[in-house]
């Protein structure tokens, strides 16, 4: 299977999420706003939060999710190192299967990386 792009990523990610939301259930709804207050400023900054989301979506192998994390990481200002050191410890406590799906995510971080490089060198700071 080819692997998408963060542009298709987003895409698909922001489709999916509308036809979520056009049913209008109360138990979706319910489960996406505790979802999006899990990473909000608490005992812990939401910063902190969102690089403990990408280890644990390294460990539970979703690469949807290493993909959704590591855009809300670099939006939060961390480096390629952090990222690949909390990488590490992914690998760590998950094990050599967790390998295939850090792969995905150094990927990932390249064109993430690339993009903001980008952003930066026309003097804007969306990613899109």
């Amino acid at each position: 299977m080819p692997r998408r792009t963060i542009q298709e990523f987003r895409a698909e990610r922001a489709k999916g999420q509308e036809r979520l939301l056009d049913h209008d259930h109360l138990g979706l709804k319910r489960f996406l706003r505790l979802d999006s207050a899990a990473y909000e400023d608490g005992a812990l900054d939401g910063r902190t939060k969102e690089l403990l989301g990408l280890v644990a979506s390294a460990v539970l192998r979703c690469n949807d999710c290493i993909d959704y994390h590591l855009e809300q990481c670099v939006k939060a200002g961390y480096s390629r190192e952090q990222l690949v050191d909390a990488l590490n410890v992914a690998m760590i406590v998950g094990g050599s299967i967790v390998i295939p799906h850090a792969r995905h995510a150094m990927l990932s971080i390249d064109e993430l990386f690339a993009e903001k490089a980008a952003n930066e060198g026309s003097g804007s700071s969306s990613a899109g």
